[in-house]
């Protein structure tokens, strides 16, 4: 936190934006950036999905939050790694690919269980549901899926070079 704050004071914006960093606060800074961008993409989606393509049935919600989740895994991973997270343990781009989407099922589960209790708790399948669900679901994964792939994914085991 120190050292974006004194990047703040500094007025060197352009090290949070521009350039290779191990720092992980300027990541997670980017990963916002990222996973907002992955977020929007996912939301519009899933909302397109809701509104024109299923209609009334809402019990396809699961459907319409996969398909969502595939388009914004897609924008995350191809911005992530070559913004944020440049040096990967993995060297294979398709097992770091799977290993990624991996982390990400992982967080699209963490959306359907939340957004099923927020079903169960609320007793609701409304669009408001659907929206409020989706917003609370999203912070949580994002949290899990910003540091389980730095950990697992990006940061360098002693060791190994």
């Amino acid at each position: 936190m120190d050292e974006i704050k004194q990047i703040i004071r500094d007025r060197q914006f352009k090290k949070l934006f521009v350039g290779d960093t191990d720092n992980t606060l300027i990541q997670f800074f980017r990963y916002l950036f990222v996973g907002g961008l992955a977020f929007l993409v996912d939301f519009a989606v899933s909302w397109l999905l809701f509104h024109f393509v299923f209609g009334d049935r809402k019990e396809l919600g699961w459907v319409a939050n996969s398909l969502s989740f595939v388009a914004g895994l897609a924008v995350n991973y191809l911005i992530s790694t070559y913004w944020i997270f440049k040096k990967s343990n993995i060297s294979n781009r398709l097992v770091e690919f799977l290993s990624f989407a991996a982390i990400g099922v992982v967080g699209l589960l963490i959306t359907i269980g939340i957004t099923k209790l927020f079903e169960i708790w609320l007793g609701d399948t409304t669009s408001l549901f659907q929206i409020i669900a989706k917003l609370v679901s999203t912070a949580v994964s994002f949290l899990w899926n910003f540091f389980a792939r730095k950990i697992l994914l990006y940061t360098k085991k002693e060791g190994k070079e």
